[in-house]
């Protein structure tokens, strides 16, 4: 027992001596965990602070800071002489953060006036949308704007902006085209040179909240400023393009044709002077479907610019003004003269189909030069018969027929043409009289001023210069040019297209006191999908030049689907006329002082029905 307890004690005492020893070690462990988690704190303070430093305020700025485009402004559009076509107006753009916005009616009220937006509408603005972003006015004007800036609205910010416009109202629209919300190019030259009108977009860099509103104190700061675009000075003349429109217009209105062409073309740069395409609304487009429009009556009721401007984009079977073709190859050929005698009957089997001329007759017998100017379909295959296959087609391209020029408009057509590989026996008969092939009326234009410019093919062209921001302009290259016909069979079709318009099918182009050359053509409307023709459906189109002796000016002028006179005499020619009499007096080319009247025994308008 004496043991038991001895051992007792000895075990309560060792258990005392150990205690203070244990507890000392706790603190110190203590202490040196605290220490050891402080010099992790410090170490990683010291890497975030120190070593990342840079790295988390990059993270840190980037949910504040953002990199805006800034759009330049649009560059203009300009005539020959420098008068506006289409211009951007700098404007301001009003934003509003509805989220942020707790008294709609109140700030309505105020802003109402400034903002150029009635009461009731801003209200619902500000106040329905709940998404962050509501757009309060995209054009409101500088001053405006500025104010408006000044005033600090909660939730409205106000960004620079423009509004493309169009000083002349609807005029040449459907060549320049337009633009979209966006403000890019949509149709026309707006579209085919968006980069180049629209310019480069800058960069600024802002410090804004998560709704996107300014923070307070931030400065923006240009990273990049915006390059303005560069402008297009086109070869169009304003005024004569005005009176184009306007002729063509109601030519429209008077025949009830669907749709209208008319181009003006100076004879030796191939530059356009004027370029109108119309469509009628007050027509029933029928099987061939609606033209599309812009929605906007030039000032002659119904009438509208086309959205695709049709010199370019629209193919047509030419009818009898294709005729070029067979006569200057058939006198390049030297196959036959001017006063080649040819036997005429009314009709003739070619490939299994009938051909005939438009208004039967006996047997004649008339020179090429009488062909040309009655437009005799027979007379004409068998000239066309002379030339060959392989000649007539060779013609065909040395025109530029079945080519994109070099303008390359939107949507451009090359047409649709007939060629060795896919020629049938009838085509011997139906190409020299323009039936097969289908071109759009710029290159009809172009043929017509080959002949006018001396037998060279001269290119078209829309662009005379390029106009840069500090007003400078850069003109364009001269067109392109290559020899066609030869000097003297060229002045023969001059004079020959003369006789057209003297004695032929073309009498009411005559313009007093000026000597015209021309052709006209009165062509069928193949049925869309089928091997027939719509019934009581043509094209219509009358194409010269003048002065004849000494060309300036050339001009085409195609109506499609004329009701109350169908052809290319009665219902093109007078468009023509009009035009082509304003435009010689417009740049004063001197008149040879006689007055023109037809010749006795001319042509019906009819027979050049194709």
């Amino acid at each position: 027992m004496t043991s038991h307890l001895t051992t007792s004690h000895a075990r309560s005492a060792a258990t005392a001596k150990r205690g203070p020893l244990s507890m000392g070690r706790r603190v110190r462990l203590l202490r040196g965990v605290a220490l050891a988690a402080f010099v992790a704190v410090a170490g990683d303070l010291f890497v975030l602070q120190v070593r990342q430093h840079s790295h988390w305020e990059a993270l840190s700025v980037a949910q504040v800071r953002e990199d805006l485009t800034t759009t330049a402004l649009r560059a203009g559009i300009y005539d020959r002489y420098g008068q506006i076509l289409a211009v951007s107006r700098p404007t301001s753009l009003v934003i509003a953060d509805d989220i942020q916005i707790d008294h709609p009616v109140t700030e309505a009220q105020a802003m109402a006036p400034i903002v150029k937006v009635p009461v009731a509408k801003l209200i619902k603005l500000l106040s329905q949308h709940h998404n962050g972003y509501v757009i309060v006015n995209n054009a409101l004007d500088l001053a405006s704007g500025r104010q408006l800036a000044s005033m600090a609205f909660p939730g409205i910010v106000v960004q620079n902006s423009s509004v493309r416009t169009y000083p002349n109202g609807p005029v040449a629209t459907s060549l320049i085209g337009g633009t979209n919300a966006a403000g890019s190019g949509s149709a026309g030259l707006e579209y085919e040179y968006q980069s180049l009108l629209a310019g480069q977009s800058g960069i600024t860099r802002a410090y804004v909240s998560a709704s996107g509103v300014n923070l307070p104190s931030s400065v923006s700061r240009v990273i990049r400023p915006a390059k303005p675009g560069v402008g297009l000075e086109l070869t169009l003349d304003s005024s004569l393009q005005f009176v184009t429109e306007r002729a063509l217009a109601r030519q429209l209105l008077a025949t009830q044709a669907i749709t209208g062409v008319a181009v003006v073309m100076d004879v030796k740069t191939g530059e356009i002077l004027a370029d109108a395409s119309l469509v009628n609304t007050k027509t029933k487009a029928g099987v061939l479907g609606p033209v599309p429009a812009w929605g906007q009556s030039i000032g002659v009721p119904g009438i509208e610019q086309t959205i695709n401007n049709l010199t370019f984009t629209q193919a047509y079977e030419p009818g009898s003004v294709f005729k070029v073709v067979t006569f200057s190859a058939a006198l390049q050929a030297g196959v036959v003269t001017p006063n080649t005698v040819i036997t005429v009957p009314n009709g003739a089997m070619v490939g299994g189909r009938y051909f005939h001329d438009a208004e039967n007759h006996g047997t004649e017998h008339l020179t090429v030069t009488q062909v040309l100017a009655q437009s005799s379909n027979i007379g004409t295959y068998l000239i066309g018969r002379r030339v060959g296959e392989a000649g007539l087609l060779a013609q065909v391209e040395r025109l530029g027929f079945g080519q994109v020029t070099p303008v390359n408009y939107p949507g451009e057509t090359a047409g649709l043409l007939v060629n060795a590989a896919n020629w049938y026996g009838s085509d011997a008969a139906a190409l020299p009289i323009g039936q097969v092939d289908a071109v759009p009326p710029i290159q009809v234009l172009d043929a017509y001023n080959t002949i006018a410019n001396g037998g060279v093919y001269v290119a078209p062209k829309l662009v005379r210069g390029y106009v840069y921001a500090n007003g400078t302009m850069k003109a364009t290259p001269a067109s392109a040019t290559h020899q066609v016909l030869s000097s003297s069979v060229d002045e023969t079709m001059k004079r020959m297209l003369e006789q057209v318009v003297l004695e032929g099918t073309g009498t009411n182009a005559i313009i007093p006191g000026y000597a015209v050359a021309g052709k006209t053509g009165t062509a069928s409307i193949p049925y869309p999908g089928k091997d027939l023709l719509l019934t009581g459906a043509y094209n219509a189109t009358f194409v010269g030049f003048a002065p004849a002796e000494a060309p300036v000016l050339s001009m085409v002028v195609v109506l499609e689907r004329p009701l109350t006179t169908i052809f290319g005499g009665s219902a093109a020619a007078p468009v023509f006329q009009q035009v082509m009499s304003y435009a010689l007096h417009h740049y004063d080319i001197p008149s040879n002082g006689t007055i023109v009247h037809p010749l006795k025994g001319s042509a019906s308008f009819g027979s050049d029905v194709t």
